[in-house]
């Protein structure tokens, strides 16, 4: 078994010295949040080398994204960054939206931007309260999960679905917001608030934790940038770039939040960095939640959004709209396009090639994770063993993401 992996890895795992191991993290191990293998050479508890692999959950996104129309695309995304799929269904809507020029209501941009927020803030509760249990720590991740759950149920009753959510459509959302939304997001506000604090004194605040998470994993701000880091891992590093900041969209050059940043960029400063993020994303939330507007939930563009049932049963030419767009599809004017939006883990961009066709020439989806997990074997090099624990649940790599 050792010849094999060795041989597969090439001859920087040849000839090993006495007392050095060749070990496997992954690709099926809890630790390792999906399947993604590492092949870690120690002397003792001694990281020397690293070899990453990625691949295990490649689907062959972007091809299939040439054979889809822009609409079937959008199930593509869900299963990306599975933890915050509706930042990927947005991402990539906004993406077609930008190529057709189509202008959405007011009322339709307040509500992603809502969900885009309660999206991401079930992301880093995901990446903390895991990276806790990772680390031992279980009460935490329990603490805070009850209020993901209730993001949950928002997200439930909006799209009818939990993970893959399929949110919003090229013109605007599916379907109007139900009446309690706005109430319920903001009970859920409400009782989030303390539950973060009550984190933070269970788990950012124990002795231990803090052993195990300062100044592990680090990385200056130049290597952060020449690794293309984006979102909180480069944030950690103590460079204050967020697209929602520096290249807005929607509506978040009317809104105001800070961008939180750390020093060294280690494990402890990736998770102090999502702990506040989450705090700003309240804070955006509760400057949009009691001012959205009436209104239509979709732009008037009839040869995009397909017309509501009933009035396809009872309707000529919302029939012959049904029609067109189910068996010709959208159709978007040629050229080259790119749109970047500030996803969970960082930078997510879709860049596309349209030959003004059903489907697209050609689709490249920049995915965040891909970047800065090219780091790892910089990152554990020297270390302990059991810091590539601590290092890579700061990261937040999501296989799905990753391999696309």
């Amino acid at each position: 078994m050792y010849e094999k992996t060795a041989e597969h890895f090439g001859k920087k795992f040849k000839d090993l010295p006495e007392g050095h191991l060749l070990v496997n993290l992954g690709p099926s191990h809890p630790a390792t949040h999906g399947i993604l293998q590492n092949v870690i050479q120690i002397d003792g508890e001694r990281v020397v080398d690293t070899e990453s692999v990625i691949g295990y959950v490649h689907r062959c996104f972007e091809k299939l994204g040439e054979r889809y129309d822009y609409n079937q695309f959008l199930v593509c995304t869900d299963r990306m960054n599975y933890v915050s799929t509706p930042l990927n269904n947005i991402g990539w809507i906004l993406t077609v939206e930008k190529m057709m020029q189509i202008q959405v209501p007011d009322r339709v941009t307040y509500v992603r931007m809502i969900i885009s927020e309660l999206s991401r803030i079930m992301d880093h509760i995901i990446c903390n309260g895991i990276m806790g249990v990772d680390l031992g720590a279980f009460s935490g991740l329990l603490h805070l999960f009850h209020h993901r759950e209730n993001i949950y149920q928002i997200l439930e009753k909006l799209t009818g679905a939990r993970l893959t959510t399929t949110f919003c459509r090229v013109g605007g959302m599916e379907r109007d917001i139900y009446p309690e939304f706005q109430s319920e997001i903001k009970t859920i506000i409400k009782g989030l608030k303390p539950a973060l604090d009550e984190f933070e004194e269970l788990l950012i605040r124990n002795k231990i934790f803090n052993e195990r998470t300062a100044g592990i994993g680090g990385l200056s701000a130049e290597r952060a940038i020449a690794y293309g880091f984006s979102g909180p891992n480069l944030r950690a590093a103590g460079v204050p770039w967020d697209v929602r900041k520096d290249d807005p969209y929607m509506f978040y050059d009317q809104v105001d939040f800070d961008i939180p940043v750390g020093g060294d960029g280690s494990a402890l400063d990736r998770t102090l960095v999502r702990m506040e993020e989450m705090r700003q994303s309240m804070k955006i939330i509760e400057q949009l939640i009691d001012g959205i507007p009436e209104g239509p939930y979709h732009a008037d563009v009839p040869h995009t959004f397909l017309p509501p049932k009933d009035k396809v049963y009872h309707n000529m030419e919302e029939l012959i709209y049904h029609f067109k767009i189910i068996m010709h599809g959208v159709k978007v004017p040629p050229g080259e396009y790119y749109m970047a939006t500030e996803a969970a883990n960082g930078e997510l961009g879709f860049y596309v090639v349209s030959e003004g066709e059903k489907s697209p020439w050609r689709v490249h989806v920049r995915r965040p994770c891909f970047w800065y997990y090219q780091a790892f074997p910089e990152l554990v090099k020297g270390g302990l063993l059991a810091d590539t624990i601590a290092t890579m649940s700061s990261l937040n790599v999501i296989a799905g993401e990753l391999d696309c």
